[in-house]
């Protein structure tokens, strides 16, 4: 069954228009990542979601309740779900303990403050001020506010913005710790590499639309890919030509090339050759699938 539903969400301020007929399903149990450029309408998109915001037209449903939802209906909805937003949500002269508990005294079944605290790197006994911690110390008790009410399901709108390598690793234990027991993460994040170690579902957004969906596999694909630096702006046809014919090649940026198939031999010696007779030697060679980021990368470029 999904818990959240969206469909053709459309999200106007004035004449701007932030998203532009948005659909997705996010499943129970599952992570769900929208990904995209900045301004391409996921804090928007998120912020309807949690009735923070008001659609402009469309049909949002958040755990079978239809929004805009008002009253005792509101209330009930409110308590099994979470947000932790990019900016905001911060009373900044309390202490991370003082403001975890008294959220969660808002709900009927919360977290122990102290233990939550505790997991998600922060000393619960610290009496210095939230606005005394670092950037990345303040990230980690937003996310414990989203996650102190026990909730169905959570928006992480960028968790592990500004976190060292280490509390990163952590934020992702903590994720999948919430959906073995069942909850349902919708992430948005600029990291890839969030996206590619926690994501069972992607949705890539543009200018306020879902341009592709799947699973990071289907997204990415199983092709063998190489890159490869050479000459500017060369036509490709005699290298096509040099190739085997079910080998595909494209200069993707300038002076950047990337070939579809395997990496043999016979291959990477036809590439240094063709970029020899061009005037310009093959450089920084790369083989390997692509990576989600050449693909949202590309994608984007589409769109614009």
């Amino acid at each position: 069954m999904p818990a959240l539903t969206l469909e053709n969400l459309v999200v106007r301020y004035g004449a701007t228009t932030a998203v532009a007929g948005l659909s997705l399903v996010a499943d129970e149990g599952t992570v769900t990542a929208l990904i995209g450029p900045n301004g391409a309408g996921k804090t928007s998109t998120v912020e309807v979601c949690a009735g923070l915001r008001t659609a402009t037209s469309g049909q949002v449903t958040v755990l079978g309740t239809r929004l805009p939802v008002v009253g005792g209906p509101a209330a009930a909805l409110h308590d099994r779900v979470g947000v932790m937003l990019q900016d905001g949500g911060l009373y900044t002269s309390a202490a991370p303990l003082q403001l975890v508990t008294y959220i969660a005294s808002l709900y009927r079944r919360p977290e122990d403050p102290r233990t939550l605290l505790e997991s998600v790197g922060v000393d619960p006994g610290t009496r210095t001020a939230i606005r005394r911690l670092s950037g990345g110390e303040q990230q980690r008790v937003k996310c414990a506010l989203a996650l102190v009410g026990r909730p169905d399901l959570v928006f992480l709108d960028e968790p592990t913005a500004g976190l060292d390598p280490l509390a990163r690793r952590g934020i992702h234990d903590l994720v999948r710790a919430l959906t073995d027991r069942g909850c349902t993460v919708v992430l948005t994040t600029h990291l890839m590499d969030d996206v590619e170690r926690l994501a069972d579902h992607v949705v890539v957004v543009a200018r306020g639309r879902a341009v592709r969906s799947g699973s990071v596999r289907e997204l990415v694909g199983d092709e063998d890919t190489i890159t490869f630096r050479g000459p500017l702006h060369v036509d490709v046809s005699d290298l096509r030509a040099a190739l085997p014919p079910d080998y595909s090649v494209a200069e993707e940026h300038p002076g950047h090339y990337r070939v579809v198939g395997a990496a043999e031999p016979m291959v990477l010696s036809a590439i240094a050759s063709w970029s020899a007779q061009h005037g310009s030697p093959m450089a920084e060679l790369s083989v390997g699938r692509r990576s989600l980021e050449d693909v949202v990368i590309d994608l984007i470029g589409e769109q614009a």
